[in-house]
């Protein structure tokens, strides 16, 4: 990708902003673009009330560009604390209509293309769930994978909260969105990179530096590891894992992005809720902190 001399705006990025603590309400209250040009990616885990989703985007939406928003497992939350209940399909759908309402760009709208330093690019928020597919060593079935995570205590909040009707379960929905993405994907001009924007990264790889392996499992799917390659992928951001950091694989660069809880941000050097800058791209840290787990 040539970058354009002197064009305007920078692409940023962050995620997991889980706005119900307190703190990190604030670190949202004091972000805002270098300039009007910028746009800002949203990888998910705003917030689990959909209040509390509209609060974060609107307020991030009367400052950017744009912003473009890829949902996370607790925005598709069914929350006893959400005056919302609504479940599944349903409930992103409900989503996807409010970012609509505030001006966000969501998966189900047209990918835009940054125009901006360090462009063309063709922005891609996606929505694509997990499928059991990142086993635990010695674990062949999501069964068996299931029985070890629950031997150990470390099951993710998803099992009680994320209901996937109509679909009889998330790996259906899952292998659902990872068809038609794909296809989507596909139609993108060959002339343009993409960056795509998951909550999940599109490769294990990342997963590798978890304090407890059994999490990978709510981590992703394998249908999509050969994605950055075949969609010739500029930089793949994600969040999820609370790890933020850059890898590359293959000779594309992976951003975790993520803000995480506060007991987390609170042992990083540096102050918290920073942006990411995607593009023009930047040298970044390629540190591989461990993660607590990110339920």
């Amino acid at each position: 990708m040539t970058s354009r001399a002197g064009a305007p705006g920078k692409l940023w990025a962050i995620s997991d902003l889980h706005i119900g603590y307190e703190e990190n309400r604030a670190l949202v209250e004091r972000t805002h673009p270098e300039s009007d040009d910028d746009w800002l990616l949203v990888a998910g885990d705003v917030a689990e009330t959909v209040a509390d989703i509209r609060w974060a985007l609107g307020t991030l939406a009367d400052r950017f560009r744009r912003v473009v928003w890829a949902p996370g497992n607790h925005e598709l939350w069914t929350h006893p604390k959400d005056e919302v209940d609504l479940r599944g399909v349903a409930r992103y759908e409900h989503l996807v209509e409010m970012c609509r309402e505030l001006g966000v760009t969501t998966p189900e709208d047209p990918y835009p293309v940054w125009e901006g330093a360090g462009g063309p690019a063709v922005v891609a928020p996606l929505f694509l769930l997990y499928d059991y597919s990142f086993l635990p060593e010695g674990c062949a079935t999501k069964a068996e994978g299931l029985e070890y995570a629950q031997g150990t205590g470390v099951v993710c909040s998803d099992e009680y909260l994320l209901h996937p009707d109509p679909y009889p379960s998330r790996e259906a929905w899952c292998r659902a969105r990872v068809e038609e993405t794909g296809r989507r994907l596909a139609e993108i001009p060959a002339d343009l990179p993409t960056i795509p924007v998951n909550h999940y990264p599109l490769h294990r790889h990342p997963t590798d530096v978890l304090w407890y392996p059994e999490f990978a499992m709510w981590c992703g799917t394998s249908l999509t590891a050969d994605w950055h390659r075949r969609y010739r992928v500029d930089t793949m951001v994600y969040g999820h894992l609370h790890i933020p950091r850059t890898t590359w694989h293959e000779g594309v660069r992976f951003e975790e992005v993520s803000v995480g809880y506060p007991r987390e941000w609170r042992k990083r050097p540096g102050p918290p809720g920073q942006l990411r800058r995607i593009l023009p791209s930047e040298q970044a840290s390629t540190a591989t902190p461990r993660q607590e787990v990110s339920r």
